[in-house]
């Protein structure tokens, strides 16, 4: 049985609350986007797409978060959302709308063609459900694990949200490495102690 996010933690909103017309416009004009991994913690996903905002939260079913997408710039572990099938399994993330023209940067960012492809997907908010664009894993190892900075981001952005707490917990007992590359794990830590 899976804890109800949005009574156990009412920070978990959907800030469209009554998707008025005003923001019915506005979701249509912008790309809308499920973000679980890295992308949650908001001051990265700006530096990214500057135009990113957060709209609220959700979870999407039949899938479950795993650590084994190879990163396409430093090979480490990074976060995907399989597909299971199992109306049981659920992967909580955050919404947030975007450019057009903010989705192409986020697609160069992420590597699209190069281990990520991308889907729409069902996500499950308290104001009901939404359809969003993501992005899903293709080339995958599963002996890979993510970089300790990485993970920190992914934990970092499911607090900043107010994802339930048994889900913070579910993603702080992931095992990481450390970065052999300290340039870029201290350059990646300053953005998160910078926040």
């Amino acid at each position: 049985m899976h804890e109800d996010p949005w009574t156990a933690n009412p920070a978990c909103v959907f800030h469209p609350r009554d998707l008025t017309e005003h923001n019915l416009r506005t979701m249509t004009r912008d790309f809308l986007y499920f973000a679980y991994g890295s992308n949650m913690f908001t001051h990265r996903l700006r530096a990214r797409v500057p135009s990113a905002k957060a709209v609220g939260t959700g979870y999407i079913r039949k899938h479950r978060l795993c650590w084994h997408k190879r990163g396409w710039k430093d090979g480490s572990g990074k976060c995907d959302i399989s597909f299971t099938g199992d109306r049981d399994h659920r992967v909580y993330g955050v919404l947030f709308t975007m450019s057009f023209s903010g989705k192409a940067k986020l697609d160069r960012a992420e590597g699209l063609g190069n281990g990520y492809d991308e889907k729409t997907v069902e996500v499950i908010t308290p104001s009901g459900a939404v359809l969003a664009g993501t992005y899903y894993a293709t080339a995958v190892d599963p002996q890979l694990h993510p970089y300790t900075w990485y993970k920190r981001y992914v934990i970092e952005g499911a607090r900043e949200h107010g994802l339930p707490e048994t889900w913070v917990r579910t993603l702080d007992a992931v095992e990481t490495i450390d970065d052999p590359d300290p340039e870029r794990a201290q350059r990646e830590t300053r953005l998160l102690d910078n926040d």
